[in-house]
């Protein structure tokens, strides 16, 4: 009763942990494209410099999911990703000149390489296993909807003062929290519930890469997830890219914000959906994944045919049923991969490096096919890309299904196997 209650005390400061950190974590992302483009970058190199902050975050997803595992002290892992969000900000507004941009990506990416990690390190250490696909469903929902408000806030104070007022607000958001993470005593953490270790069990020191090469379950999830995103990760701030340059007004930033808040908007409804569909013994987190994977072709040709401003309505709402899905079944999975071994961080940590291969791939290759052949073209080929997931994850149904029966297991089903 004494852990409920402490588990209980907690799970506010968590839940808004989860609500500021969502700002600090995709912010100035969409808007970064339009505020270069409006000091004279061309997409091509736009596309080039998120690519570098995406390839820095992905080396650094494995380092920090094992310190994850390792530390007690899991709060100074959000702690320093709000303060590289901060300098971030002040990086950029100072100059924007190539590198330095880049170098401000860089920070920023490895904050969050770090970030998700830590929270869901931290989310697991309050609520324990039992508690955590209730919980992760929660902090998914709270973390759509500081999407959303930064997001509005973002385009607001982009229309009406500029867009020097979009960084302040990223810079605000990771002071708010650090402040946040702070209300949580690092007493309220229990370690071992933290990195997945079973009561009783043991380290076994294996590896992040180690983890990743022999845990077939989580191989195919990693692999589903990097064909995803290469086609995923440059389609918004390309669509705001593609709708502004056809405008060819100063509304940029109000624009780029109606995209974020309509995806966010599905999101928050989708979390929900996908925490609840997750518990059932029929499909489950499987069947979540099948259909945030085909949202992603479709949402290319729509996007493809609708570069206007009302298009934003259909294209991003399959990005918020696509993301918003993914959001809590992809920390659900892993968990669930990964239980009993210790090693949940550097499982966490495995897959965002492979999803993080086509993420920070797919802004310079979107950039690059939109300059040379055409936005509607460069969407297309965007979306085609989630065709390799659907493919792998039908493929290998029943080896998910078995690796992640949890708490869906079938009456007088055994265990979950573990990891080979």
């Amino acid at each position: 009763m004494a852990r409920s209650s402490v588990a209980g005390d907690h799970r506010k400061p968590l839940e808004w942990l989860n609500f500021f950190m969502a700002d600090m974590q995709a912010g100035i992302g969409p808007f970064l494209g339009i505020f270069l483009l409006a000091h004279g970058w061309q997409s091509g190199w736009i596309g080039t410099v998120m690519t570098i902050g995406g390839v820095a975050g992905m080396l650094m997803t494995i380092p920090a999911g094992a310190l994850i595992d390792a530390s007690d002290r899991k709060r100074i892992f959000v702690i320093v990703p709000g303060i590289c969000t901060v300098v971030a900000s002040c990086l950029i507004l100072v100059s924007q000149e190539f590198w330095v941009v880049a170098a401000s990506q860089v920070a920023t990416a490895i904050a969050g390489a770090a970030i998700m990690p830590a929270v869901i390190a931290i989310t697991l250490g309050i609520v324990k296993r039992e508690g955590f696909s209730d919980q992760n469903g929660r902090n998914q929902a709270f973390n759509h909807a500081g999407n959303m408000v930064g997001a509005g806030l973002s385009g607001l104070l982009g229309w009406q003062f500029g867009y020097v007022w979009i960084f302040v607000l990223a810079a605000a958001f990771g002071l708010a929290s650090i402040a946040t993470v702070l209300l949580i005593p690092r007493e309220a953490i229990d370690n071992q519930a933290a990195r997945g270790m079973k009561e009783g069990g043991k380290d076994d020191k294996a590896s992040g890469i180690k983890t990743l090469l022999e845990c077939k379950p989580l191989l195919i999830l990693a692999a589903c997830l990097a064909f995803f995103h290469l086609g995923n990760g440059a389609m918004l701030p390309l669509y705001g890219l593609a709708v502004t340059a056809a405008k060819g007004d100063g509304g940029g930033s109000l624009f780029v914000a109606s995209t974020v808040v309509v995806a966010q908007a599905i999101m928050i409804g989708t979390a929900l959906l996908a925490m609840r569909m997750g518990g059932r013994k029929t499909g489950g987190y499987w069947l979540v994944m099948l259909v945030s994977f085909i949202a992603l072709p479709v949402r290319g040709l729509i996007a493809a045919h609708l570069i206007k401003t009302w298009g934003v309505f259909p294209v991003q709402m399959l990005d918020g049923i696509g993301a918003g899905l993914q959001s809590v079944a992809v920390p659900a999975l892993v968990q669930r991969i990964l239980d009993g071994t210790g090693r949940v961080n550097v499982g966490q940590g495995a897959v965002m490096t492979v999803q993080g291969v086509g993420a920070s791939l797919s802004p310079a290759i979107g950039g690059w096919l939109a300059q040379d052949l055409g936005y509607p073209t460069a969407f297309t080929i965007l979306g085609a890309f989630a065709i390799g997931s659907i493919v792998l994850w039908t493929v290998f149904a029943g080896t998910i299904r078995q690796a992640t029966g949890g708490a869906a297991k079938p009456a007088g089903a055994g265990p979950a196997p573990a990891p080979a």
